[in-house]
């Protein structure tokens, strides 16, 4: 880890004041420093800024510094998304890590991670070796022949399926912009990952009040059971009145640049029946578009599965009842 100049400010208006990278968690910026992928000159300590607070009285409002543990555990908040936290990590970063850098976390992408490797991400023009080399834990959504990178957040993926926007503070504005714009795909430029400008901070959470997302879940796919990121995982709330769905959030992790809404997947759950036939068939135009990679193609049949899983358990079916 490279010296840098680390303050503390006491106030939001200071912090946006005094260029310098944020630290809140620090449960990625700080594995990202040790590895020299990232090296700030200066931090700054923002955890004493007044930045917390969950309130669920109309929709969700999370401060950006409340920690993913306490998020997971209050009540009020929608399933979906404590559920999503709960797989997150283990209980002692959940502790830890801050909702707002939870979102902006970065790439576990190994290529991203090590120095020695080129990487378009961290060396705009130096390659990306993950499209030939090993590739299994890579996106086949949503990506460019710069860079095929998953996101790792899963918190993200159920607000993104919920509408979610994020409030953000610079020095003399606001301004609130939905998640699932916030996020960029890599196209011609991997290194730029979100709308995050200069000297901006995220302040607060922002959910709108959904009630039948009282009917959601996260379900998270991954080679062992705790402490590891998805191979696919599926966010789902559904509105459903006499049997049938009148209106369904789906999104997707694991398989995508970014968190991935499945717009298609919810047109084709709207009007159809609660029935193993209608989530499979939904579910079957989940991955259009997708472009696997040596390793990872088994990723677009996996993402249809766990779609029909998550719509299983949320409405109680089995598959044996319908076949």
């Amino acid at each position: 880890m490279r010296p840098f100049e680390l303050t503390a400010p006491a106030t939001v208006e200071a912090a946006l004041a005094s260029p310098g990278t944020f630290l809140a968690g620090g449960t990625t910026l700080v594995d990202l420093m040790k590895l020299n992928v990232l090296t700030p000159q200066h931090v700054q300590d923002i955890n004493g800024l007044p930045l917390r607070g969950i309130d669920t009285r109309d929709g969700l409002r999370i401060g950006a510094l409340e920690r993913m543990s306490d998020i997971a555990e209050h009540p009020g908040v929608y399933p979906v998304i404590s559920r999503a936290l709960l797989s997150s990590a283990s209980q002692q970063l959940r502790n830890m890590a801050s909702i707002g850098g939870n979102l902006l976390q970065r790439t576990r992408c190994t290529y991203f991670r090590d120095v020695a490797m080129p990487c378009n991400k961290r060396r705009p023009g130096s390659g990306c070796p993950a499209i030939t080399g090993a590739n299994r834990m890579h996106a086949v959504l949503g990506t460019s022949e710069k860079c095929v990178a998953t996101h790792a957040s899963d918190v993200a993926v159920a607000l993104v399926a919920l509408g979610a926007e994020i409030r953000l503070a610079s020095a003399g504005r606001t301004r609130t912009v939905k998640l699932a714009d916030f996020y960029r795909t890599p196209g011609e430029t991997p290194e730029v990952e979100n709308d995050l400008r200069p000297g901006e901070l995220i302040t607060e959470v922002l959910v709108p009040r959904l009630d039948w997302a009282s009917r959601s879940t996260y379900v998270k796919v991954r080679d062992r059971q705790s402490y590891e990121f998805a191979l696919c995982s599926v966010a789902v709330a559904l509105d459903i009145q006499d049997s049938r769905i009148v209106d369904a959030r789906v999104a997707a992790g694991g398989v995508a640049t970014v968190p991935w809404r499945l717009v298609a997947v919810e047109a084709a759950l709207r009007g159809a029946p609660v029935a193993l036939k209608s989530f499979e068939d939904a579910a079957s135009v989940a991955a259009d578009g997708a472009r696997p990679l040596s390793a990872n193609g088994f990723k677009v049949s996996l993402l249809k599965r766990t779609i029909v899983r998550a719509l299983l358990e949320l409405t109680g079916l089995t598959e044996e009842s319908h076949r």
